[in-house]
């Protein structure tokens, strides 16, 4: 295995340990905190966390697999990316950190989409 694809399990499997720290932390120490809006958005951040993290230790052992695809070695970038700047930009925002940060949350969207679509698409071409 390459070891940028291990460095990128490792990523995965950090984010997935940060969303089970947050998501207990949330349920914990936000719950009651903040305002319904902003709970809802936190435990999304930390779903979304969990279904990424995995999905970026997926693309990178299947980016090992096919090393001649771009499309699925870009997959993991684009989730791994989208997932802190989505999650990540939440996660601030929810702590107190100034509305403009969240204006992130759209741009890691519109990269975990771009993450799949590559994925699917470089899983189609692979030989």
């Amino acid at each position: 295995m390459s070891n940028s694809n291990r460095l990128l399990i490792a990523a995965g499997a950090l984010a997935l340990f940060l969303a089970t720290t947050l998501g207990a932390y949330g349920t914990h120490g936000v719950q009651g905190m903040v305002d319904a809006q902003r709970w809802n958005a936190y435990q999304v951040a930390v779903e979304y966390q969990f279904y990424h993290g995995l999905g970026v230790i997926a693309a990178a052992m299947l980016a090992d697999r096919f090393p001649q695809s771009r499309w699925i070695g870009a997959s993991v970038w684009l989730l791994l990316l989208g997932m802190i700047a989505f999650s990540g930009s939440i996660y601030a925002t929810t702590f107190g950190a100034p509305g403009g940060i969240g204006a992130l949350a759209p741009f890691g969207g519109l990269s975990m989409m771009a993450g799949w679509l590559s994925l699917a698409f470089g899983a189609v071409r692979a030989k």
